[in-house]
């Protein structure tokens, strides 16, 4: 998102900055590290553990397919008399031991990887939402093929969003391999960046590996950087396995694609009503599929998922903004470093219908909390409102600005000799008093502080003389810019007249700026 930005000099008078150079040290980036935030003490965490290694051990889950029962069983698990299969703590703590930690997601072109080794944070959309906040009109209606395209495109020019999680369901496409694979193209086609989907049924696993075949130019090439995750919520909770997605979570782990684990059962229905009962159910069930899959193929790109969600037990329905699913997911981030596993956390969930300080409260706590718990991957960190039920295109541009200043805070204080700058403060005391213009101040402008691209920093009487614009108004004009202007150029035009040939790709040509 390009900008020019600025800052105050007294009152009224601007020192004008450009952009930051690539050569230059910008003031957030992907991966900075986070994880010193822990809502859990050393205590709290050895229990929550010893809890999931005993639950997997002596309760273990049911509806185990064919496929997991032998392969748990064949390394010391027990299916039971009541067909449940228990996994052996030995089993567990191997497969954390030995999982991958090195993993890096790639976008289609070179420069978009995102490490998720450590406790590096990262920014995603996500939601799979039947709805969409409209622009223009300010109503709900269903979403389309081409919100989703746009709203990933969207996505591809916000420098703090990372990553693009399928946000939008195609709801005027019936057929449900049809709406996969025209997710995953409007996905991969709205984006360079790397992309996350879920599969509907396991058979069109092998129709979506070979989109992406396409579009790598080979099997090989996708192999060697896979841009696309698989997203599985292999379990319905609570310890039970949903056993299509099982098997699709297997079938994707062989075409090669990455894959995301998650549980996201509801606390007080699907999961324990207290924060640390479904904390620990839904640590439990990413575990144990987890363990499968790296039993399918021990070099698998699995990223730890518990995403357990919060219902107002009032009503039942879901409440993603409240200060328990805040520090739920901030504790469930701290259980992936305590395992030191690539971690995605479920934040910004906001119950919020339109961008009002309901809306701007609700996803900063959340997101907050997550990222600086450490989690890796932040989904629905942006674009999301009305409790996951919309997506709003002008949101993923004001929430590039929240989450440009939330990184900034996980990049924390930064305490050296040269960042106290003893010798500068000496020099500037006993010359001319103030550090305005002094060269400390200039060399740090724009290498350590954030300028966001919409949030408003001028006084009233300006304000007021440019319209007294709130920020969703400010927010839709660079919206309708950017859907003007940015078509994404990363697939070739014989590329995707090639996958047009092969799919019954719902998304037009013209829709994606390319004419006939």
């Amino acid at each position: 998102m390009s900008a020019s930005t600025s800052r105050r000099r007294g009152r009224g008078k601007r020192i004008e900055t450009a952009e930051n150079p690539e050569t230059e040290k910008p003031p957030v980036w992907p991966g900075v590290s986070g994880g010193r935030m822990q809502p859990l003490t050393p205590h709290e965490i050895e229990q929550v553990n010893e809890a999931v290694l005993s639950l997997l051990e002596t309760l273990g889950l049911s509806q185990a397919t064919p496929s997991m029962i032998e392969k748990v069983t064949a390394e010391g698990g027990t299916y039971t008399d009541d067909k449940r299969l228990l996994f052996p703590r030995e089993l567990v703590l191997k497969t954390i031991a030995e999982a991958r930690r090195d993993i890096v997601l790639y976008g289609q072109e070179e420069g978009r990887e995102i490490d998720l080794s450590g406790a590096r944070v990262h920014m995603s959309s996500g939601g799979g939402a039947p709805g969409v906040f409209d622009l223009e009109t300010g109503g709900y209606r269903d979403g389309n093929v081409q919100d989703l395209y746009d709203a990933a495109r969207l996505c591809d020019a916000m420098e703090n969003i990372h990553h693009f999680s399928r946000s939008i369901i195609a709801r005027e496409i019936t057929d449900n391999l049809d709406l996969d694979l025209n997710t995953a193209y409007a996905c991969l086609s709205g984006t360079s960046k790397h992309v996350s989907i879920s599969v509907t049924e396991p058979e069109f696993v092998e129709h979506i590996a070979q989109l992406c075949y396409d579009i790598a130019g080979s099997e090989e090439a996708f192999r060697a950087r896979p841009f696309l995750t698989v997203m599985v919520c292999h379990v319905v909770p609570p310890m039970r396995f949903a056993e299509e997605a099982v098997d699709t979570l297997e079938l994707a782990i062989k075409a090669g694609f990455p894959v995301q684990l998650i549980s996201a059962g509801q606390a007080g229905a699907t999961s324990p009503a207290t924060i640390a009962g479904s904390l620990t159910q839904a640590v439990a069930e990413t575990l144990a599929g987890l363990v499968f899959a790296r039993l399918v193929d021990p070099n698998v790109a699995a990223i730890f998922g518990p995403k357990p969600l919060v219902a107002d037990l009032r009503t039942g329905s879901m409440c993603g903004g409240g200060g328990e699913q805040a520090i739920l997911m901030g504790a469930a981030a701290q259980m992936g470093r305590y395992y030191n596993l690539p971690t995605t956390s479920i934040a910004g969930i906001t119950d919020a219908k339109t961008h009002d300080a309901q809306y701007g409260a609700e996803k900063c706590l959340a997101v907050s909390m997550a990222a600086h718990a450490g989690s890796n991957l932040v989904t629905q960190a942006c674009g999301m409102q009305s409790s996951l039920l919309g997506v709003s295109h002008a949101a993923y541009v004001i929430d590039n600005d929240m989450l440009g200043n939330i990184l900034r805070t996980i990049r924390g204080v930064e305490v050296t000799a040269e960042n106290i700058g003893a010798e500068v403060i000496a020099e500037v005391c006993k010359g001319e008093g103030h550090y305005l213009g002094h060269m400390h101040t200039f060399s740090r402008m724009k290498s350590d502080y954030f300028y966001p691209h919409l949030g408003d920093r001028r006084t009233p009487a300006d304000w007021e003389s440019d319209g007294s614009k709130a920020i969703g108004d400010t927010a839709k004009e660079k919206t309708r810019e950017l859907l003007n202007s940015h078509f994404p150029g990363h697939i070739s035009d014989e590329t995707d007249r090639r996958i047009r040939e092969k799919f019954n790709i719902h998304l037009t040509r013209q829709g994606m700026g390319r004419g006939a």
